[in-house]
């Protein structure tokens, strides 16, 4: 039934958001980024001005594959694509040359000359002498029966790649040349017609190839490059006729040291070309007509962009007038930039109370992320992708969203926290007056191998709570030492009759079991379900400030924070301490602004009919409380969340316990995913609010951003290897693929310290130590999150509380596998920086990226040192704990 008051706040809720969507200060913002966006992409793709070209090519060289043909698999162009080339290099010149007369290539003389081409016939060399021996038959048949054919060469960089020895490549041109009426030469970089004078006493005039973007020459210089080799070659052999074989520039690809592949590089560097070629008279081929992606397989990716026509045959840029690098950059922006606005305006519409920085700063990183991800998509579309690299990329891309989307939750939690002005769901917490009526509550203690005094000083603080009716039920299972259970069942009797306790031996369902197990015992009068870990010591006022919530019929569970009281003077508690407060501090503040805090097992009262009628705790996940908070959820129940503490317990000894610890959240939140898949991702499904959705989805992002980076992390030490020991076939990832990864890194620390500077109470060492523990964990929890998705069963993992401080030796153990990941990691980037010389943007971009993501794994190893160093000030030593509970590991509390 509708009250009242919810008609009230239904409307309220209207206004605010009719309000919201034309907000000015908002619509301001928006303006004000896309404005500025749009300015960005249009600097960024200004037309470059450049020399103009008016005369003809001198010629062009002529593969005529087009898109799925390659020689590898035998898939040749057919006659009426061959005449569609020709006729197209027609019109920019008079000459071509081609590789091989295999293979139907053969039939290119005579289809070119009704164009009026002339043809450079090549034959195709490798050491494969059978095919050899066929292919100098077929050159000498071709050439003679073609009078269009002008020249002949035998090879193609044979020497350069070792397929044939000087004297055996030599044998061949005297056999052509005895065969045929045409000059013949073979066609070789400048430097091995230098290394063999006598393959160059052999030919009839030499074929040189020049390609300054190989040698790693700016293409400001590349042309004095060309020249001066030309030049030096010319010298060395002044009687020979010298025609430029291949010269020319990738439109798309890696840079090479200082030479980048680019349109505005290719279109700069062969207008240049032409207008110096032809004020010298230099007869030349460019390298080359049209793209040939098939070569990719075994030159790397630039070899499929040294066309001056792309692969659908249209041409890159035109001999005169200003060039731009991306002609199709006004639809890429417009889209991105509306797509960012649009987006910023769905987030910001919820919050108008924001402040106008807080807009800004959301709008702006908006258009940030959005530029960023269109200009993936715009250098995918812009690539020659198979199938499979299709899918590479598109999987790249989505881990790429994934991350963009993670920055975008981030930025906005950022902005609500430190620019928010409203607090819509404040409640009063405050102890009820004396003669109250207050429900029954019904404490559950569950408890499973712990040490008997800890559990003790929990139990006392219980019996001193100012609360007029409760009971305490302490359920002890799977503990088989009589000397840990036996002292707390009699230390409950000397409590009195509140107080009962169950020992359970070996019990199904771990820590849920337990609870349940309780549930059934509880008291019939009770009302409330209280639950409490075994080591929290309770204020005296805990349940009479947080039992009068459940006056309001809509609350069905309420939350005070995880605190701690063993923030003793050592270092590495003071890291959890502070890692710990910032979720309580920050994260669950803003989840209970939209009624989407998380449950936890501790500290948590819930209103027993909800928790019977929902089908009691859950035993099929790790995290059982987490799973009940979002199940009464999606049963249309209200949370409060009080900021204020009303209990302290003890931290995990050592970073192992701290690391189990986080890996049981983070795998049990992946469990609730699966489990809860339809009401959390289904938009038709409305048992969750928007905001509800908005929260349990982002606020779990980040444990996913985990997995994907463990998972980057493998594929980019396993890419390092093959750039390290194959750099000719490993080619650098685009830049835009390693950007992301870095700037979320780098946001997550400065968001870290903003969140932490305007919430929560702790000196900058403090917050710089909370940063270092969340990276520490940050390997266990992607560990955790891949096995979550995958496995749908795990052992429960207590956290081991109050036992001996570990050795120096025993916190290397512990971080093991992140000391041998960082290790590979500075390993990896050692040799890539020594293969590749750093010299170029993409290999200090690609070390830039190895060193980004060791730094999670320096932090574990750094904190599990931190752990063995014992405590600056230390407390008296607790009891001997027996052997049986420092061993028991697997279930019990948290």
């Amino acid at each position: 039934m509708t009250t009242h008051a919810d008609a009230a706040a239904s409307i309220a809720q209207s206004t605010r958001r009719k309000r919201g969507f034309f907000h000015r200060g908002t619509l301001l913002a928006l303006a004000a980024a896309a404005a500025t966006s749009l300015g960005i992409w249009t600097v960024g793709d200004l037309p470059h001005a450049m020399p103009a070209y008016h005369g003809e090519v001198g010629g062009l060289a002529f593969s005529p594959y087009h898109r799925g043909e390659s020689p590898e698999n035998n898939q040749t162009p057919t006659d009426a694509e061959i005449r569609q080339d020709l006729r197209i290099a027609s019109h920019v010149t008079h000459q071509i040359r081609t590789y091989t007369v295999a293979g139907g290539m053969a039939a290119i003389p005579a289809l070119a000359e009704p164009y009026g081409l002339k043809v450079t016939l090549g034959a195709w060399l490798d050491r494969k002498l059978p095919g050899d021996e066929a292919e100098v038959r077929r050159l000498i048949a071709t050439a003679n029966a073609n009078p269009d054919v002008q020249r002949v060469l035998v090879g193609n960089e044979v020497l350069l790649r070792d397929d044939l020895k000087p004297g055996q490549l030599i044998a061949y041109i005297e056999q052509v040349k005895a065969g045929v009426h045409v000059p013949v030469s073979t066609a070789e970089p400048w430097h091995v017609w230098l290394k063999y004078p006598a393959l160059a006493n052999s030919v009839d005039y030499i074929t040189v190839h020049l390609l300054p973007y190989w040698e790693g020459v700016p293409v400001k210089q590349a042309l004095h490059e060309v020249m001066a080799r030309y030049d030096e070659l010319h010298r060395a052999y002044p009687n020979k006729k010298i025609v430029i074989g291949e010269v020319g520039w990738p439109s798309n690809g890696v840079a090479v040291g200082g030479a980048v592949a680019s349109r505005v590089n290719q279109a700069y560097f062969l207008r240049s070309f032409f207008r110096l070629a032809h004020a010298r008279g230099l007869d030349y081929f460019v390298m080359e007509a049209f793209d040939q992606p098939w070569k990719t397989s075994f030159e790397g990716r630039v070899a499929g962009y040294w066309g001056m026509y792309d692969l659908d045959r249209h041409a890159k840029w035109a001999m005169t007038g200003p060039v731009t690098e991306s002609p199709n950059w006004p639809f890429w922006a417009f889209a991105a930039t509306a797509g960012a606005a649009l987006l910023a305006w769905l987030l910001l519409s919820r919050r108008p109370d924001i402040k106008f920085p807080g807009k800004l700063m959301v709008a702006g990183l908006a258009q940030g992320f959005g530029a960023t991800f269109a200009l993936v998509l715009m250098a995918m579309c812009g690539k020659y992708l198979s199938v499979f690299a299709g899918f590479v990329w598109g999987g790249l891309a989505a881990g790429q969203a994934l991350l963009l989307l993670l920055l975008m939750a981030d930025s906005f939690e950022l902005a609500e926290t430190v620019f928010g002005t409203e607090k819509r769901r404040h409640p009063v917490i405050a102890p009820a007056a004396a003669g109250a009526l207050l429900p029954k509550v019904s404490i559950h203690l569950p408890i499973c191998n712990e040490p008997p005094a800890m559990v003790r000083q929990t139990l006392d603080a219980l019996a001193k709570l100012d609360y007029p009716d409760y009971e305490v039920l302490v359920v002890d299972n799977n503990t088989t030492d009589p000397a840990l259970w036996e002292p707390v069942a009699e230390h409950c009797a000397r409590l009195g009759a509140r107080f009962r306790f169950f020992h359970l031996g070996k019990w199904p369902g771990f820590k849920a079991g337990a609870l349940n197990f309780a549930l059934s015992e509880t008291a019939a009068d009770a009302e409330i379900i209280a639950t409490l870990d075994s080591d929290y010591v309770v204020d005296a006022d805990w349940l009479r400030c947080m039992a009068p919530q459940f006056a309001d019929p809509r609350v069905g569970f309420v939350q005070s924070p995880q605190d701690y009281r063993d923030n003793d003077g050592s270092f590495f508690k003071r890291l959890m301490f502070w890692e710990y407060a910032g979720f309580f501090q920050l994260g669950m503040v803003t989840r209970n602004e939209r009624n989407a805090i998380i449950q936890h097992g501790t500290m948590c009262l819930i209103r027993k009919s909800a928790l019977t009628a929902s089908g009691n705790w859950a035993e099929w996940t790790i995290t059982e409380d987490a799973e009940l908070g979002l199940r009464l959820f999606r049963e249309g129940w209200e949370a409060v969340y009080s900021p204020k503490s009303f209990g302290r317990g003890v931290m995990p000894d050592d970073f192992a316990a701290f690391r189990k610890q986080r890996f049981r959240w983070a795998y049990g939140a992946m469990q609730i995913l699966r489990g809860h898949a339809a009401a959390v991702f289904n938009p038709f499904n409305r048992e969750l609010t928007l905001g509800q959705r908005w929260h349990f989805i982002t606020g779990w992002l980040p444990w996913i951003g985990d997995g994907l980076g463990l998972a980057f992390l493998v594929m980019g030490l396993l890419w390092s290897i093959g750039l390290i020991v194959a750099p000719m076939r490993f080619e650098f990832p685009i830049v835009l693929f390693m950007l992301p990864s870095i700037g979320l890194f780098f946001f997550k620390i400065v968001q870290i310290f903003w969140l932490y500077a305007s919430r929560v109470n702790c000196r900058p060492l403090d917050r710089a130590g909370a940063a270092i523990a969340g990276l520490a964990l940050s390997h266990t929890i992607g560990k955790a999150v891949w096995k979550g998705l995958a496995i749908r069963s795990a052992p429960f993992l207590r956290t081991p509380k109050m036992e001996n401080a570990p050795a120096l030796v025993q916190g290397l153990v512990m971080a093991r596998e992140e000391l041998a990941l960082l290790l590979l990691t500075w390993a990896a980037m050692i040799g890539v920086g020594w293969a590749h010389h750093l010299a170029t943007p993409e290999a200090k971009l690609w070390c830039l990226v190895l060193l980004t993501q060791s730094l999670p794994y320096l932090a574990a190893v750094m904190v599990a040192l931190v752990a063995a160093f014992p405590a600056r000030v230390r407390k008296p030593a607790p009891a001997k704990v027996p052997a049986a509970a420092l061993a028991a590991l697997q279930f019990g509390a948290d």
